[in-house]
């Protein structure tokens, strides 16, 4: 495999398959499955996983926005050590990290910690966003990249790719093989948030967007058989 390091961001709904809550567990499985291949090859895995599945806070009123968020943030931690304990099974070692005291539930999160636990083989969890409200798991997700020096990112979602409109909406939508992140900007792409996408753009990290429904997806990916869109920074 070309890549030494990667930060996969897992789309909390694509984990909860049909259902679009909670888990799926053979889709978990079948992650784990695939990092596990990935980590036999010798790459460093990082993992960001979104809240999705559990909580929405943006589409709430009711609840203030610094609150949301934190709800949100919890939710990630939850995602994380339920699909670090899958990883586990399949015979991987783990670590979860936090920005935050969490018990005795993660580790508190340091760049010292990533590289030494990344470099004994570990796959390393990043739960917990940045700790901070009005950042999303974007914005987590490429700061976490750039921290742990990852040659690229890796967005696992519910759709196969980037599209010019919402294919689910429109079945005429057209799929975008490769652009730059500019024109993901340009274009209100939506694929990350525009802080996100500011802090990719200004550290040249690219992306590799694909389906996590995709059998072998990850795999695929990561050894260059990619169908998905690739976002060039």
């Amino acid at each position: 495999m070309a890549a030494k390091s990667i930060l996969l961001k897992l789309s909390g709904e694509a984990l909860a398959g049909d259902a679009r809550f909670g888990f799926d567990e053979e889709t978990v499985r079948d992650v784990a499955r695939q990092v596990k291949r990935v980590v036999d090859a010798g790459v460093a895995v990082g993992v960001v996983i979104g809240g999705g599945n559990f909580w929405r806070g943006r589409s709430s009123d009711a609840i203030e926005r610094t609150k949301a968020d934190q709800i949100g943030m919890l939710a990630t931690v939850m995602n994380c050590v339920y699909v670090s304990e899958m990883f586990r099974s399949e015979g991987m070692k783990t670590d979860i990290l936090t920005p935050f005291q969490c018990g005795d539930v993660t580790s508190l999160y340091s760049k010292d910690r990533v590289m030494e636990k990344l470099g004994e083989g570990y796959v390393v969890f990043f739960a917990g966003g940045t700790g901070h409200p009005y950042f999303s798991t974007d914005t987590a997700t490429v700061l976490r990249a750039i921290e742990m020096e990852a040659d690229a990112i890796y967005l696992a979602k519910a759709v196969d790719g980037v599209y010019d409109s919402d294919p689910k909406v429109n079945p005429s939508a057209v799929k975008y093989d490769e652009l730059s992140i500019e024109e993901v900007v340009d274009k209100k792409l939506g694929v990350i948030d525009l802080a996100a996408s500011v802090l990719a753009m200004e550290n040249h990290m690219p992306m590799y967007v694909f389906g996590l429904n995709q059998k072998d997806g990850i795999i695929n990916s990561i050894t260059g058989e990619f169908t998905g869109t690739i976002i060039t920074a």
